[in-house]
């Protein structure tokens, strides 16, 4: 394969600006474009989350810097795409041609609303993070739909302001990546400080015009003046209609975070590897998948892995860190510490392959629990 002229990366998103300055550290000399639909260019998505909401100081620590890179930046969604001519179309009628495309177009809120319902809150971008906050500042009552990882995140924020907030969902709390065991102790904690869980047979719908709370498969209503869905997340593809790339599941690709089109590959949250046929949307994993599709751009075979098994969140003040392959399933092969206090690290073995390590609220840098993690693989 020749190395191509022109690089053109859809998304400036971690994914896409990693793949950018992957592209510059690997020696492509030649152009960059970065398409982005985001008025605000690229920044940083997990503090929306966990720092936006509670300070505004935040956002100026946000942004991710393309100075140095020589990259040509189009602020307008890309609407379509000619994989046989190569070429992109942006809304504000452009069409940008390439030798190498790397799709990192990550993921948008899936939303509950009907069609005709206003009002609906998510959090994906800046700007939902800042509408939110806003509302924060004068509820006294929330609702968040979900209990993954942001949706608890929104329910500490709330908590932070002592908003009285419920939290609906079919499993408990973070149950899907973290398991039983962990999710038993997540819940413990979050209705030790004033979180009401309920779990719920069937997914909610949204009540009201605008919305003011949420209806339950029997028909019980719960009514809050501040409602958010946090419902997961959808793969930001529509875009590729009729270039046969994607599915529902995003845009599949190989350990070399490439698609079946011939110069074409994908990072981020809009992409799944074809050996796990699922999305792992961590940010982690869009900066790996990000260096390798860079990698593989250029003709190059990439030095690390396209998964980074590395999560992290922090709730009501307890951070949680995870190395290792998840979802978790059953109980913790070794305990070290206190989990009663928040104060523990939690091991999983699982046979064959890489373990898992959980710092459940010890603040213990990232190396550390990779260290850990390998000497438990090689032991």
């Amino acid at each position: 394969m020749s190395a191509p002229t022109s690089a053109v990366i859809v998304g400036e998103s971690i994914a896409g600006t990693t793949a950018a300055r992957e592209l510059r550290a690997l020696g492509h000399g030649g152009r960059i474009t970065i398409i982005g639909a985001d008025r605000h260019g690229a920044y940083s998505r997990p503090p929306l989350s966990k720092a936006v909401l509670k300070d505004a100081t935040a956002d100026a620590a946000l942004g991710y810097q393309l100075d140095g890179l020589d990259t040509d930046v189009v602020r307008s969604a890309a609407v379509g795409a000619d994989l046989d001519r190569r070429l992109i179309t942006t809304a504000d009628g452009r069409t940008i041609g390439y030798d190498a495309l790397i799709i990192a177009t990550g993921a948008d809120a899936r939303r509950l609303a009907g069609p005709e319902q206003r009002g609906e809150l998510v959090l994906r971008t800046l700007d939902d993070a800042r509408a939110l906050r806003s509302r924060l500042e004068t509820a006294t009552s929330a609702i968040v739909v979900g209990a993954g990882f942001l949706g608890m995140e929104v329910a500490s924020a709330c908590v932070a302001r002592d908003i009285p907030v419920t939290v609906v969902d079919v499993d408990r709390p973070l149950e899907r990546i973290l398991g039983l065991f962990l999710s038993e102790l997540v819940g413990m904690r979050a209705e030790r400080h004033g979180v009401r869980l309920i779990r719920t047979a069937d997914f909610v719908s949204l009540v009201g015009d605008p919305i003011r709370g949420v209806a339950l498969l029997d028909g019980t209503e719960l009514g809050a003046d501040l409602v958010v869905s946090c419902a997961g997340e959808t793969p930001n593809t529509s875009w590729l209609h009729g270039t046969g790339l994607a599915d529902h599941l995003g845009i599949g690709v190989d350990q070399a975070c490439a698609t079946a089109v011939p110069g074409v590959y994908a990072a981020g949250d809009v992409s799944y590897l074809h050996v796990e046929n699922r999305r792992a949307p961590f940010w982690s994993n869009a900066v790996a998948r990000g260096k390798v599709a860079a990698a593989s751009a250029v003709g190059l075979t990439a030095l690390g892995a396209p998964n980074d098994d590395y999560f992290w969140t922090e709730l009501l003040g307890l951070s949680i860190k995870v190395v290792g392959p998840l979802p978790l399933t059953g109980e913790p092969s070794t305990v070290q510490g206190n989990l009663a206090d928040g104060s523990a690290v939690l091991t999983w073995n699982h046979g064959r392959g890489p373990a898992t390590v959980v710092a459940y609220g010890i603040r213990k840098p990232v190396t550390r629990l990779r260290a850990m993690a390998d000497s438990l693989r090689n032991s």
